[in-house]
């Protein structure tokens, strides 16, 4: 059963008792501490009378009868049983829920979570609300918080299988303060007496965010909190309070995580929460708040800008609906225009109604009073309604909270104030300094950024004008004499730039521009202008003139470097070729180089007859682009001719080309494929370096040769090549190719391959056209280069 609110007793603080009044004074504060404890008794008793109501209709109900029979039974029941009639109520509550509830109920009680009693039980669904409403008799009758904390673990949540409980209280200045606990040790409570503000924790969270926080596993949020090292599991934090006042937060722990409670149980520990806010307000808990708005007037009335000193308004039901604008100090300016008298005595939204809008003044108002949080803000909108005209206004505003009263604190910005503030901080920003010198009497004004670009302090006097070209690099004079001619002797606007040499030691490049200023009758009055430090830009252009140079040059260098790669290729392997016979043996040959030029590889294919009579095929490609790709092409293509003359077979070939790639390069590496055709047998014996294997068309059909073993040349000093070899029928086509054929960024190689077999199935009359015809049907994308060796055997 949730209880009434306790209405705080606030005592008001006046002007000192006269002499000869201490007996009335001592009678008035007797009479009302004995009003005092009459009011909480009847409030208790009420508390009482609802269990026992409750209690007789159970009576009225199981024995037929009337109410003052019921209550006779009551009466004579407790009697008898020795017990009082709120015990004895509590118990028949007790047996009658334990005798109507049904399973199902009990079912879903029991998994609002474990509840474990001494005995090891989980506890009856049924005793939850009896002793949560224990609980809160419990409370009612604690004389402090200590004692109300304690009552709230026996009664109520160590059944729910919590462990601990901490009740904190808030300061003024949202801090936190443990007022009362149970289930800690006493050593655990001196550690954590008190949490400064600023300091994030679970209860921190709710007195802040002004709602329940549910943490399901304390580990898991990583916010230090009372009892962690004991009980580490979940956690709940409720902020307690009372006309939208946060007094406290109500915290509650369990040695295991958390999981999610039924609406009854959440209900039921915020009434708890409620609970602990009417006792942090009696004269056991917090000290007595008292009447603090006198105070807050007198310190309105002495602060220098706006104030205004405003009361929580509550709604019969006690929320908050508004605050009442309780004074005014003298320096008061209301935004709209309005006299003092008119808003004092008002209420906030009704004297300014735009204030409640989302994340407005009122939202700010409302946390400081309710957590205690001061708010401040440099530049604030507050907008006022004239004649349904909405009139912003830009503002510096404070806000505070003392006792129940908040104190706002506002400073309307003019326009010439603001633009004097965006004039400072635009100097601020651009390094700007600026000055005047008074042609009549010689005096000078710097700002202090000035003094800043100059390295000086601000009591040393300044530097004129006409004196500028002594702190300034020699090589600067001419430039700087030519600018004071022109200001002060042609009398005209001008500017400069000059390097200034500071007492630091410290060079600075400025910009400066001046002007004259004239009277009425055309005579001098003063000249004044600005500085800019403008280093940061000289040295930016610099920076990028140097660096437009470099790139120049290294466009050009590409540019040449690539030039010759392309020229080195096309030397060695041109486009295309006429096609070659030999032993009844066709060979043709496709080259498509890079579209781009710093895309040029090298990529290469060979075609000879050897000394024996065999004849060497090869398709290679190595790994990169530029001039470095091409020169490592022709450095293996030429050491592959050269080893071949040794009657080796491919594999071997591949063997030692791997040492000259390993060994007499520089860092290059390569995929290739060597073929020996032997006119004699028609054997094609053929290895691969880790490249894409041949492709044989043979009675309309194509397919890849079967893989052999081989990794990529120049990756390890020493490899093993695998042969194959592969007896040719007329007609046959085999297809050598690099990768450029078929080569995509947006799929896979084995697709690719796939398609190009489809390709190489299409009919053509002779060699040459469909060599032509994979080129113009391959679906590579990646411009790169593309070598295409194929022979046919007649």
């Amino acid at each position: 059963m949730q209880s009434p609110q306790q209405p705080a007793v606030q005592t008001r603080q006046g002007a000192p008792a006269p002499a000869g009044s201490e007996t009335n004074v001592g009678r008035l504060a007797a009479t009302i501490e004995r009003l005092r404890k009459e009011v909480q008794e009847a409030q208790l008793a009420a508390e009482g009378r609802a269990l026992i109501e409750l209690a007789k209709g159970i009576l009225v109900e199981r024995l037929r009868c009337g109410v003052t029979t019921a209550a006779q039974q009551l009466a004579t029941l407790a009697e008898q049983a020795g017990l009082t009639q709120l015990e004895l109520a509590a118990d028949i509550i007790n047996q009658a829920a334990q005798d109507r509830i049904s399973e199902a109920a009990r079912a879903f009680l029991a998994s609002a979570g474990p509840a474990p009693a001494p005995g090891g039980a989980t506890g009856e669904a049924s005793d939850v609300a009896v002793r949560l409403r224990t609980a809160e008799s419990g409370a009612l009758k604690a004389t402090d918080v200590q004692a109300a904390a304690e009552s709230l673990l026996e009664h109520a949540l160590a059944p729910l299988g919590a462990t601990v409980v901490a009740v904190w209280e808030a300061g003024p200045d949202a801090s936190l303060t443990l007022a009362g606990y149970a289930g800690l040790s006493a050593e655990e409570a001196r550690r954590w007496r008190y949490v400064p503000p600023g300091v994030a924790t679970p209860a921190r969270r709710a007195l802040v965010e002004r709602q329940t926080v549910w943490l399901d596993e304390l580990a898991a949020v990583g916010l230090p909190s009372i009892g962690q090292r004991d009980t580490p599991g979940g956690r709940v934090t409720v902020p307690a309070g009372t006309g939208g006042r946060i007094l406290g937060v109500l915290e509650i722990g369990w040695p295991d995580p958390l999981p999610p409670q039924p609406p009854q149980i959440r209900k039921q520990i915020e009434a708890l929460a409620e609970l602990c806010a009417h006792t942090l307000e009696s004269p056991g808990g917090a000290e007595p708040r008292g009447d603090v708005l006198p105070e807050l007037a007198g310190l309105a009335d002495a602060l220098p800008d706006a104030a205004l000193v405003l009361s929580p308004h509550l709604d019969p039901d006690g929320r908050l609906t508004d605050f009442r604008i309780q004074h005014t100090n003298a320096r008061f300016v209301d935004p709209a225009g309005r006299p003092r008298s008119v808003v004092t005595g008002a209420l906030l939204l009704e004297a300014y109604p735009l204030a409640a809008e989302d994340n407005g003044l009122f939202a700010k108002i409302e946390h400081v009073h309710a957590t205690g949080e001061p708010f401040r803000a440099e530049r604030m909108t507050l907008t006022a309604l004239v004649d349904q005209v909405a009139l912003p206004s830009v503002a510096s505003v404070s806000i505070v909270r003392h006792g129940d009263g908040v104190l706002l604190i506002w400073r309307l910005q003019d326009e010439a104030a603001q633009l004097a503030s965006l004039l400072q901080h635009a100097q601020r920003l651009g390094r700007i300094g600026g000055f005047e010198e008074n042609a009549l009497t010689g005096e000078i004004l710097w700002n202090s950024q000035l003094y800043a670009l100059y390295g000086m302090e601000g009591d040393e006097p300044p530097i004129p004008l006409e004196r500028l070209a002594g702190h300034a690099h020699p090589d600067d004079a001419v430039a700087i004499g030519r600018f004071l001619r022109t200001v002060l002797h042609h009398r005209r606007s001008a500017s400069t730039a000059f390097r200034l040499q500071r007492p630091d030691g410290i060079v600075r490049h400025i910009r400066v521009v001046a002007e004259p200023v004239f009277d009425a009758d055309g005579r001098l009055l003063a000249v004044r202008g600005a500085y800019q430090d403008i280093s940061a830009q000289h040295w930016t252009e610099v920076a990028l003139a140097a660096t437009r140079d470099q790139l120049a040059h290294t466009e050009q260098q590409a540019a040449e470097r690539n030039r010759l790669a392309l020229q080195l290729q096309q030397a060695i392997m041109p486009p295309s070729r006429e096609p070659m016979e030999a032993f009844n043996l066709k060979i043709a040959v496709r080259y498509r180089p890079a579209e781009k030029e710093h895309l040029v590889g090298g990529d290469w294919y060979d075609a000879v007859v050897l000394p024996s009579k065999q004849i060497l095929l090869s398709v290679g490609d190595v790994a990169g682009h530029g001039i470095e790709a091409a020169t490592g092409m022709v450095v293996l293509r030429n050491a592959l001719r050269g080893l071949a003359a040794t009657g080796a077979g491919p594999g071997q070939l591949l063997a030692w080309l791997n040492l000259v790639a390993h060994h007499l390069t520089e860092n290059v590496t390569a995929t290739a494929i060597c073929a020996l055709y032997d006119p004699h047998t028609r054997a094609l014996r053929w290895a691969r370096a880790g490249h894409l294997p041949p492709i044989l068309v043979r009675g309309g059909d194509a397919a890849e040769l079967d893989l052999t073993g081989g990794i990529l040349l120049g990756a390890v000093s020493e490899a093993d090549y695998e042969e194959g070899e592969i007896q040719l029928a007329a007609e046959d086509v085999l297809l050598m190719y690099t990768d450029g054929l078929i080569e995509r960024r947006d799929g896979a190689l084995q697709h690719s391959q796939q398609q190009l077999l489809e390709t190489a199935r299409h009919p053509t009359p002779d060699l040459e056209r469909r060599l032509d015809h994979l080129l113009t049907h391959s679906n590579s994308d990646t411009d790169d280069d593309t070598c295409l060796v194929g022979i046919q055997l007649h």
